[in-house]
């Protein structure tokens, strides 16, 4: 067995608290989990020494600080968790200024000797945008902590007060119209015999105001209860009957990863970043249409359509924190110079 040379990484994100509530936040709790399950040493403090910096964000903190790492001849692998496509439809403006926002990411990871980003979808739009040495690894999933639990579904039916009879139909994202929270909303409105819960949290002061009013909808099938802690995610996709993903533009999408491990039944969009790892009446189902959607759920809640959870827990399994991980380090020996493992 060949002895590879230790190594320190640098794990830096900007605005670390701030991000810690959104997708970002659990991708960079899953890299410091995927290097300690693989025995590499990290630290968050650009003042200790080190042999890589792997960088989360776009903010000119990170900017400066990868050009400064490169002055000093150190490496730097840039993590793409944002594109233009992703960043339209979000926040107030986002829109108008998106084209500004490329030209800003391009800018950020260019400085990196190599750049990691999701999914193969999101590659290839990086590549679209003239960027190069770009690997597709998942942001994985920790399946020692997500998985099917009797109990932690027993006490999400408790805690919002959901009978044993009731139909719970559960969303998860930010407050933003990208991730298909008006949709939510609407079907809510439309099938007033389920239940539908959404978990997740975004100033209203950065939205639109259609947002704002669709949080504010007072319905009695219709919860926001806000952010929850992992915790929660884990109760609810184990209590519920159906996690349901109308998300029009994502990088990845780590909650559907959540609930395939928690053997819950999945409904997503039909867009690009799927191709490939999750396929319709598969392992999941899907549509692409508001109509299309009420058509699954329907046939989901009411057992008319097959379980697909069996197949949707395999595709957790294959992206796996401990094997993420390892695909993360040959980036890191590929940027050093170093023999990558063998799978």
């Amino acid at each position: 067995m060949r002895a590879y040379r230790p190594m320190k990484i640098l794990l830096y994100t900007e605005f670390e608290k701030l991000t810690g509530q959104s997708g970002l936040g659990k991708a960079i709790q899953h890299q410091m989990r995927a290097l300690e399950e693989n025995g590499i040493e990290y630290t968050k403090s650009p003042k200790e020494p080190h042999d890589i910096i792997h960088i989360n964000h776009y903010g000119l903190r990170s900017y400066h600080l990868a050009k400064k790492e490169h002055r000093k001849g150190g490496k730097v692998v840039y993590h793409a968790h944002s594109t233009e496509e992703d960043f339209r439809n979000s926040f107030i403006l986002s829109n108008l200024i998106s084209p500004l926002f490329k030209k800003w990411i391009c800018r950020c990871y260019s400085l990196g000797d190599a750049i990691i980003t999701p999914t193969p979808y999101s590659k290839r739009l990086l590549e679209g945008y003239g960027l190069k040495n770009i690997s597709a690894i998942s942001n994985g999933i920790d399946l020692s902590f997500f998985g099917p639990d009797k109990a932690a579904g027993e006490r999400f039916r408790e805690k919002y007060g959901f009978g044993k009879e009731d139909k719970v139909i559960v969303g998860i994202g930010l407050y933003l119209e990208r991730k298909g929270i008006l949709d939510f909303v609407e079907m809510a409105k439309r099938l007033p015999q389920y239940k539908f819960i959404w978990f997740g949290h975004t100033s209203l002061a950065i939205v639109p105001r259609k947002i704002k009013k669709a949080v504010k909808t007072k319905l009695p099938n219709l919860l926001f209860p806000g952010y929850v802690e992992p915790s929660g995610i884990k109760e609810a996709l184990n209590g519920a009957d159906l996690y349901w993903f109308p998300t029009h533009e994502e990088t990845e999408g780590i909650p559907a990863l959540e609930a395939c491990a928690c053997g819950q039944k999945t409904l997503v969009r039909n867009i690009p970043v799927f191709e490939g790892w999750l396929e319709d009446g598969v392992n999941t189902y899907m549509a692409d249409s508001l109509d299309g959607f009420e058509e699954k759920i329907r046939d989901i809640i009411e057992g008319r359509l097959p379980s697909l959870t069996e197949a949707g827990f395999e595709v957790a399994r294959s992206r796996e924190i401990h094997k993420v991980g390892r695909e993360m380090i040959n980036v890191y020996r590929r940027v050093l110079g170093e023999p990558e493992e063998q799978p």
